[in-house]
């Protein structure tokens, strides 16, 4: 069952969503203020998020930017709900990152159909995503969030599962400090470039407990993930 979150903060309004929604067979998480979204969808993973643009505290035109700029939670569909119905507001809504934009007051088996198809095109996206990737002897498993090495399991941060996926699913391509920072960390969030660095340092000491060093460092370039003998 697909879980739609209700990000509304005029109670009538969402009191109507959450009762089409689950008439229509979804499960529903409801929020209505913007600072209790984020970890809303960090808890409940959302198959969905319908964002009202005006919110307290902060604006679904910020959040929506957060959730696109999270390598964990960019690919959830978000379809942004509000009474800003001019060209310009809809460009600015679609450029933040949402999939869709419908305005108020808006049609409720329209709004289903949009939520189905977006669930729809989201679904297709995420079968094409690789689930398992596999360079020499280390496994990431993606959807588990798993690291093996040979038989032995890597326990890994957070970040550097992310730092792997990254050089794992692009085996030999060299990644800039720069190119590490915007993809795992985000454009939203300012992070030193050397930072990168000690993350790097954390994987690689992580995975070579149990096999040799595959992470090339490239002086004043950046890393990738090969059969090189890693540079210090």
């Amino acid at each position: 069952m697909a879980k739609i979150l209700i990000v509304e903060d005029e109670q009538a309004i969402s009191v109507l969503l959450k009762y089409n929604l689950e008439k229509a067979g979804y499960e529903t998480v409801c929020v209505a203020q913007g600072n209790k979204v984020l970890p809303a969808v960090e808890k409940d993973t959302p198959s969905l998020i319908l964002l009202d643009w005006m919110l307290p505290e902060i604006s679904g035109l910020e959040l929506c930017k957060i959730i696109r700029n999270n390598p964990d939670l960019k690919n959830i569909p978000i379809i942004m709900l509000t009474a800003k119905g001019q060209e310009e507001d809809k460009i600015t809504g679609l450029s933040a990152g949402a999939d869709d934009y419908v305005t108020k007051p808006f049609s409720i088996p329209e709004l289903l159909a949009r939520i189905q198809t977006n669930l729809r095109r989201a679904g297709n996206v995420a079968s094409a995503i690789k689930k398992e990737y596999v360079f020499r002897d280390i496994v990431l498993k993606s959807n588990e969030k798993k690291v093996f090495r040979g038989e032995n399991y890597i326990q890994l941060g957070p970040t550097e599962f992310r730092i792997l996926q990254l050089l794992i699913s692009n085996p030999t391509q060299v990644f800039s400090r720069d190119e590490v920072l915007k993809t795992v960390w985000g454009n939203s969030i300012y992070v030193e470039p050397r930072t990168v660095d000690v993350h790097i340092r954390r994987l690689r000491k992580a995975l070579n407990e149990f096999g040799p060093d595959y992470i090339r460092t490239i002086r004043s370039t950046g890393y990738s993930l090969d059969d090189h003998q890693a540079e210090e």
